[in-house]
């Protein structure tokens, strides 16, 4: 079987506390789908794995809130996302789940394949220990007083009131969130997989063997981990649930998430091939079979870095090939926040735009973010389906069956001379199959929609130009010829859409009583013979009106107004505010410091200086990540000495409500130093 023929995509695994939306959906599951629908077509043995990712503190931390326990939290969620999933149409070969016996088991078992073979280290420290409930504590089981703003509930990673990150000693008077109870520091010991000793590996995979065809976003965010040196990473953490550390001195410990979540992609193999009476292996350890990642640009690492060198210290395992990352996708102009439920839910969006799946799937491909962050809104969604899918494609099928039906007895008629117009339309169906196939293994998908939408819109030209409603009037023969390179068009864009938009496919085989035809059978105008009765036509796009569209639009409104209002600082007066200093700045270089969790010490041009700025970001930046960009500084900020470094100023960055930094940027480059008023 040659590397061509054998292909495992992943996708990756949603996390079961909460619904799927659009940003998943553009980020990962279309474009994946697309290209495993398009792969199968070609004839291709193609495995498409995925699941939902079910350990982690989030799980338990949603548990105690609901007063469920974790099981139930990820069965509801589990339910919901596979459901919506199947009804959507993304074809996984196995949706699987990391709570199922066989993932456990695999997992257990790649764990104590590495600890074996002797690729972890051991290392003790200090932890929060709640000795009434006898368990270390998680950083957001741990409450207490911020040190900065006083605040009396500010949680172990940060302090929503401020903003301020915290670690969990930051932290005046700690209290466990599990009893209640002031906290103790206790020794734990964890393993680690040492990622330093893979450095001169990856930069020989992935610097020098994929710069060229590995996307420039993956590529750049790999090659800043390692340019800033990869450190240990724990596998293993205190928390009861997950999945059981092996080990009789690990009582109490369980995989951490990041280790267990990849290696059920393998486990969902392995479930799949046990049902199907397949093996496993060759689609994981047949150096032919392709590996490829469908992930969002959040992911990026795990999967270009950590997971293989998971697989290279186990031995056995094929590498990835290509990781093709997407950047986010927005909703009216803002990042989708689950918290103030400012998204598009996919299980909503079924409910109501019954039969549209397609139009979700066009739209968002159409304006997938591969490149940089895209936004969806309603207005665009509604142009999509009236004006391209209802307007060009929709409207080309519905002509040629139509006007053949109501001419040509319900058959389709012979073909005769080929003129010029012919000519040009068998040169544009013989060119796409070559065209939009490239475009899709290059996973440029928006182009190769480009391209399926113009088959259609050239479709729609021939009709105009050849005129068959004037030509029947005079000449049968000729407008039996025009109507038959119509239906064999048809029959081409029933084989070309089909990864995109697989149910108006299925009812564009039935108008003109075709089979499902393999992709290389495209580019021909033959597929349909001569005499075969049609279908009855129907309207495969039917328009979507302003009210349809104002209904969502006032569906967000609501759901932003009725957000709670956030607690605001005391009121200050103008000569407070004209006390602060703002100017703009370019980060140079950016480090982690040593001995602490939050801080990166950022170098920072000022234009009339550079100054050295300490940072609580580590929790949400990479320092490889930060160079280049241009930010905001308080600069008459008083210095303050942290770690033994003094900071110069204070870098401003805003905070939405799931917790994620961006930084304050001006609108456009501007020159260093530049005051902001």
């Amino acid at each position: 079987m040659s590397k061509e023929q054998r292909i495992t995509v992943t996708a990756a695994l949603p996390y079961a506390n909460g619904p799927i939306h659009i940003g998943h959906l553009a980020g990962v599951y279309v474009p994946a789908d697309i290209f495993v629908r398009y792969q199968r077509s070609r004839g291709r043995d193609i495995l498409f794995v995925c699941g939902s990712d079910e350990h982690g503190v989030p799980i338990t931390l949603r548990a105690k809130k609901e007063g469920k326990n974790p099981q139930e939290i990820v069965d509801t969620y589990h339910k919901m996302i596979s459901r919506s999933f199947e009804e959507f149409g993304i074809s996984f070969d196995i949706y699987s789940r990391t709570s199922s016996p066989v993932h456990h088991q695999t997992a257990s078992d790649f764990f104590t394949h590495l600890n074996n073979t002797g690729v972890f280290t051991e290392k003790t420290s200090e932890q929060y220990y709640d000795e009434k409930s006898q368990q270390f504590l998680a950083d957001r089981y741990i409450t207490g007083t911020c040190p900065n703003c006083g605040n009396e509930n500010a949680y172990g990673d940060q302090c929503e009131k401020c903003g301020s990150s915290l670690s969990p000693e930051d932290l005046i008077n700690p209290v466990s969130q599990l009893s209640g109870e002031s906290p103790i520091r206790k020794e734990t010991s964890h393993w680690y997989i040492p990622l330093d000793r893979y450095e001169d590996w990856l930069t020989k995979w992935i610097v020098e063997g994929h710069k060229d065809d590995w996307k420039v976003n993956v590529y750049g965010q790999c090659k800043s981990w390692i340019d800033q040196g990869l450190k240990p990473r724990a596998v293993t953490r205190d928390l009861d649930w997950g999945v059981k550390v092996p080990l009789e001195e690990a009582e109490g410990k369980v995989l951490y998430v990041w280790f267990d979540a990849p290696i059920g992609y393998i486990s969902a193999t392995k479930e799949w091939a046990e049902a199907s009476g397949k093996d496993w292996e060759p689609y994981w350890k047949d150096e032919n079979t392709r590996l490829l990642h469908f992930i969002g640009k959040d992911n990026i690492v795990f999967h270009c870095i950590i997971f293989p060198v998971m697989l290279k210290a186990h031995g056995g395992y094929i590498l990835p090939e290509n990781v093709p990352a997407n950047e986010f996708m927005n909703l009216e102009g803002e990042k989708i926040s689950t918290s103030r439920n400012w998204a598009v839910w996919l299980h909503e969006y079924l409910e109501e735009f019954p039969g549209k799946q397609d139009v979700l799937r066009y739209t968002l491909c159409a304006n997938a973010p591969e490149t940089k962050d895209n936004d969806f809104t309603w207005k665009d969604f509604q142009a999509r389906n009236n004006n391209e899918l209802g307007a060009i494609l929709g409207n080309f099928v519905k002509r040629a069956i139509d006007f053949t039906t109501k001419n040509f007895e319900g058959k389709v008629p012979a073909q005769g001379m080929m003129k010029k117009p012919d000519l040009e339309l068998e040169k544009i169906i013989s060119e796409a199959p070559a065209k939009i196939s490239q475009a899709l293994e290059a996973y440029k998908f928006r182009e190769a929609l480009g391209l399926l939408i113009d088959v259609a819109r050239s479709g729609n030209k021939f009709l105009a130009d050849t005129e068959p409603w004037k030509v029947i009037k005079e000449d049968m023969d000729r407008a039996g010829h025009i109507m038959n390179l119509s239906i064999q068009c048809v029959a081409n864009l029933a084989i070309l859409a089909d990864p995109f938009l697989p149910q108006s496919t299925e009812k564009m085989r039935q108008m003109i009583g075709q089979d499902e035809l393999g992709w290389d059978e495209a580019g021909s105008l033959e597929l349909v013979p001569e005499g075969r009765e049609l279908g009855k036509s129907e309207v495969l796009f039917a328009r979507i009106e302003d009210e349809d569209i104002e209904k969502q639009i006032e569906k967000l409104k609501k759901e932003d107004v009725e957000e709670e209002k956030p607690e605001l600082k005391d009121e200050i007066v103008f000569d407070d505010f004209m006390k602060i200093e703002i100017r703009t700045g370019q980060i140079l270089e950016a480090e982690k410091v040593e001995k602490s969790k939050k801080l990166i010490k950022i170098t920072v041009d000022m234009g009339f200086e550079k100054r050295t700025i300490l940072s609580g970001i580590a929790e949400h930046f990479e320092p490889g990540d930060l160079p280049g960009k241009q930010v905001s500084v308080v600069v008459n900020l008083a210095p303050r000495k942290m770690m033994g470094i003094e900071s110069q100023g204070m870098i401003l960055l805003a905070e939405d409500d799931e917790g994620k930094l961006v930084f304050v940027t001006p609108e456009s480059e501007i020159d260093n130093g530049s005051v902001i008023r």
